[in-house]
């Protein structure tokens, strides 16, 4: 399966589809908003990604204690989830500039809208696919309003389960929704490796035949380099100027450096998957071949002398015999004087 976003096809024949989450790293600047484009450039990013939503959209403004963060390690902890969401929201003026100034630096620019008045917003901004982030995975009149509008649609699975993903597939599907990406995710910031289950991503694409990637909260680039060799065809990662930037989500997201390294290394991992093959891939490794073992002589032998362990060996190069009939080769005579460092060959026995 082939899934077009833009003019960049995703699949398992093509390179890793690279997103860069902006998110609230913009720390309420414009201009900040606009570097973080850049450095996405600069690092070869396939696509940039907003997330379109106000406080007003995704929560209220409650005190209650299940509004409240209660997490120490937290720098919002102690304030309510509408302080968050207000401080970390991009606002809606900018959204146009800022796909104005990605389509002027050339990369791809999308949204992750998290009600239905944002997809009425970004469908005026002719957004060339959605993304349903993890926390909106169970919102199915979401999922049915982006799908309604016939574009590729990304959906982040963490905290799904299985028959959650099934219902959002299906939801998508019935609505119109022809190219589904689904991301496995793990829903901690930052994630552990050892909580990513990256082994989801083959199972994913088995059991709803379709294009599958990876959205990685977790440090450093293991996770998503090993997601590639098991079938993930995009890789989401949050994308920062600076992680001293006090940013709500800079503590796990990649410097342009490391987001430019990734999309190195990912490049560099898809290539080797390749396709199940054994023995030489190529003309260097031909090449090669010749140094490989086979059976020499390796003593001064006269007509007539028998072979023997000390007359011939198993060495490089792969120019005589093949080691496999070294035991047959002893005790036979030779039929002429051999040099040592003659290459053995049947016409001599």
């Amino acid at each position: 399966m082939t899934i077009k976003l833009g003019q960049i096809s995703v699949g398992l024949k093509f390179k890793p589809f690279i997103v860069a989450e902006m998110s609230g790293n913009h720390n309420r600047s414009l201009q900040r908003a606009l570097k973080i484009v850049d450095a996405a450039v600069y690092a070869g990013a396939s696509a940039i990604k907003l997330q379109t939503y106000t406080a007003d959209t995704i929560t209220i403004n409650s005190n209650r204690k299940e509004f409240l963060i209660r997490n120490k390690k937290n720098i919002w902890n102690g304030k309510n989830l509408y302080q968050l969401y207000k401080e970390a929201s991009t606002p809606w003026e900018w959204h146009e500039k800022i796909f104005n100034y990605c389509k002027k630096k050339k990369i791809l620019c999308f949204s992750a809208p998290f009600d239905e008045s944002a997809v009425d917003f970004l469908e005026k901004l002719n957004t060339p696919v959605y993304k349903i982030a993890s926390f909106e995975n169970n919102h199915i009149p979401l999922i049915k309003k982006v799908s309604l509008t016939g574009k590729p649609v990304i959906i982040s699975t963490g905290m799904a389960s299985l028959n959650e993903i099934k219902e959002a597939v299906t939801t998508a599907k019935k609505n119109g929704c022809k190219k589904i990406i689904l991301l496995k995710c793990t829903s901690s910031y930052p994630a552990k490796p050892s909580s990513s289950n990256i082994l989801t991503i083959p199972e994913l694409r088995k059991k709803f035949n379709c294009e599958v990637g990876l959205s990685d909260h977790t440090l450093g680039l293991g996770v998503p380099l090993a997601s590639i060799a098991l079938g993930a065809t995009l890789i989401e990662k949050h994308l920062t100027l600076s992680k001293s930037d006090s940013g709500v989500d800079s503590d796990f997201s990649t410097t342009p450096d490391e987001l430019k390294n990734l999309v190195i290394q990912s490049n560099l991992a898809w290539e080797s998957v390749g396709n199940v093959k054994f023995g030489t891939a190529d003309k260097l490794e031909n090449y090669s071949k010749r140094f490989r073992r086979s059976i020499y002589v390796i003593k001064d032998i006269k007509k007539g002398e028998k072979f023997n362990k000390h007359n011939i060996k198993v060495i490089r190069p792969a120019n005589g015999l093949h080691p496999r009939n070294f035991f047959k080769v002893i005790g036979k005579k030779s039929k002429k004087n051999i040099n040592k460092g003659t290459p053995l060959s049947f016409d001599m026995i």
